[in-house]
């Protein structure tokens, strides 16, 4: 007669079965494009929904070997440069790529002016993820009092503000919350700013929008962003 299997073995079969199929998901939640957003860092920011990884992290040169031994060469004071291991950081070119403007009111580049060295200092203002820091799920990171970094000794030659308190005395108070109730920062919306004082958005809906919510600005775009990368 046949012995019976003892009767833990079909616990351990089972053990291995559901241990296989846990480690068939894992490796589709890796290799699968569709499903790369489960192991992000965080929720895409407002507008980046559809992106994939790729659109914005680029693969380093180099085998992982060769990108390791340039890390022990700089580590090592053989190279003056650190190298990238599996992926550059994402920086203003990847954002560029989508959001290249003719004309910005506030570029990137203007922050490398040695006059903004505070700005750079505060806000690390020359670069776009410093404001638009990704996978946070919301438009903009940066505070919304950000304007006194570059504005605290501002003069306004031919004040355009009417029945309302001029930009320097809105310096003074420090009521920096207010600045974007008429100005759009990249000037990008086809719109023109308020005159009258009591016409610029509230600070809760400029607040709204940088956390993602709509647009007290309007929706009309003088350079509409790329949908990814082609």
């Amino acid at each position: 007669m046949s012995q019976s299997p003892p009767p833990e073995r079909p616990v351990k079969i089972a053990a291995y079965v559901v241990g296989g199929l846990l480690a068939l998901a894992a490796l589709a939640v890796l290799l699968l494009p569709q499903l790369e957003r489960v192991y992000a860092k965080g929720p895409a920011n407002t507008g980046h929904e559809t992106l994939g990884c790729a659109d914005c992290h680029i693969k380093a040169p180099g085998t992982p070997r060769q990108q390791l031994q340039a890390k022990a060469q700089y580590w090592l004071g053989r190279r003056e440069a650190d190298a990238a291991f599996g992926h550059t950081s994402v920086g203003n070119p990847q954002c560029t790529k989508c959001h290249l403007r003719d004309s910005d009111s506030h570029p990137v580049h203007r922050f490398l002016e040695p006059r903004f060295a505070d700005a750079r200092a505060d806000l690390g203002a020359q670069n776009c993820v410093s404001c638009h820091r990704e996978h946070q799920g919301v438009r903009v990171t940066a505070p919304q009092t950000s304007c006194k970094s570059c504005h605290q000794e501002l003069d306004v030659k031919n004040e355009p503000i009417l029945n309302g308190p001029s930009h320097q005395q809105l310096v003074a108070q420090q009521a920096w919350t207010t600045c974007l109730g008429c100005h759009d920062f990249h000037g990008n919306h086809k719109r023109a700013a308020q005159k009258q004082f009591n016409d610029k958005y509230s600070e809760s809906a400029v607040r709204d929008y940088l956390a993602g919510g709509a647009s007290p600005y309007g929706h009309d775009m003088k350079f509409p962003a790329k949908k990814g990368s082609q």
